[in-house]
């Protein structure tokens, strides 16, 4: 193998570069990015660069070390023998796709901010000024990070999520509403139930008419997969590439990685397509092994986490193959979690700054292990001795 290229110039491309090197690739190596910047990390920019702590994200790479050609500011464009691109055709022997997503954006002539780039949040932070009246559309997780921010720079934030509770997408209207009080504890008023018509140029116009007048508008209701530009290459497109277990896509030497890969899961049983920072860390090590002829599984258990109005709140696992969800803990009386099962296997858990109940319950879902659910609903007994032997 003489040329790799890694298609994308975020965390997990990077990784790729890294992984390649690390096991042993001496070839040419050439990584393409959209953005005029080196990959840095993402989940900082809806919490520290919001925040004012930090203005800078950089992945600590050595790339002389790595020996790897920067195409940055270049977008691919198809994929044909070649990988098309902005800065012309790549020949390539390995590829590993990592373009990542877009974020969705609301129809209307108004000014909308979204956040996914540096230069996103970068440019949001300026508007988050004391007394602005700011307007978030979606009360997921970059919704409640961005209202957390800016309730704490003094801005006048109003939040409308079209569903019935925050979270509601994420995890469920059941427990996502266990996190509503904590709007208007920060001074954040949420609005659940109310649907956007558009963005308009003082701000939200609503379904069913009224408005929600507004100094800056953040758009936070999802992203979509990068993969338009692979209409007509070939490869198979579910909610993302579709690839296996070891991350191959139907194309002999095509890997994808990151959030524009949905990978089949033997834990789950089903195709997962996960947009956090641990699968963008992760993958790529098992994406590079194949491509050197190894043959390694990919097969994590999902985890990402949130900072949001004071609250650590981590998840782990797959929650829809669950029939069952019960609470360890309760709700606004301090750390709680909610656990879902199927049968009595543990395949989810969400956590309300409780970290170690996080660490044990990840490990007994990794090992498909069974549990006690009257042991598990008590929050004195620690997660790992609610495994039935």
């Amino acid at each position: 193998m003489e040329r790799v290229i890694v298609a994308g110039g975020g965390l997990a491309g990077v990784r790729t570069v890294e992984a390649l090197r690390a096991q042993g690739y001496t070839g040419r190596l050439t990584l393409v990015g959209a953005e005029p910047h080196r990959p840095y990390d993402r989940p900082p920019l809806s919490k520290a660069v919001l925040r004012g702590e930090t203005d800078d994200t950089t992945v600590d790479a050595d790339w002389t070390a790595l020996d790897c050609e920067l195409l940055l500011g270049h977008r691919v464009t198809g994929l044909t023998d070649a990988l098309e691109t902005t800065a012309g055709p790549l020949g390539f022997d390995g590829l590993v796709i990592a373009t990542g997503a877009s974020p969705i954006r609301l129809p209307g002539e108004g000014p909308q901010h979204v956040l996914r780039t540096i230069d996103d949040a970068r440019a949001l932070r300026a508007e988050l000024r004391p007394g602005a009246r700011v307007a978030i559309v979606g009360a997921g997780w970059i919704g409640a990070e961005v209202a957390t921010a800016a309730a704490a720079a003094g801005c006048r934030v109003t939040v409308v999520e079209a569903a019935d509770a925050p979270l509601a997408g994420a995890i469920g209207a059941e427990v996502g509403s266990k996190t509503a009080a904590w709007y208007s504890e920060a001074g954040v008023e949420l609005r659940p139930g109310v649907k956007v018509a558009s963005v308009g140029r003082g701000g939200l116009d609503l379904a069913g008419g009224g408005s929600i007048e507004a100094d800056a508008v953040v758009t936070g209701v999802g992203v979509r997969p990068e993969t338009a530009w692979l209409e007509g290459a070939g490869l198979a497109l579910d909610d993302g590439i579709a690839v296996d277990e070891r991350l191959r896509t139907g194309r002999p030497g095509v890997f994808a990685v990151g959030d524009c890969a949905a990978w089949w899961s033997p834990t789950f049983r089903r195709r997962l397509r996960v947009e956090h920072w641990d699968t963008a860390l992760n993958a790529p090590e098992v994406a590079a092994a194949g491509l050197l002829g190894g043959d390694r599984v990919y097969d994590p258990v999902p985890y990402f986490w949130s900072e949001q109005f004071g609250h650590m709140v981590q998840y782990a696992g797959h929650h829809p193959v669950a029939d069952a969800m019960i609470w360890r803990g309760e709700p606004g009386a301090g750390g709680w979690a909610a656990c879902w099962l199927a049968g009595d296997r543990l395949v989810a858990i969400l956590t309300v700054d409780r970290p170690r109940d996080l660490l044990q319950a990840r490990r007994i879902i990794a090992g498909r292990k069974r549990i006690d659910r009257s042991a598990l609903a008590d929050p004195a007994v620690p997660v790992r001795d609610t495994v039935r032997e």
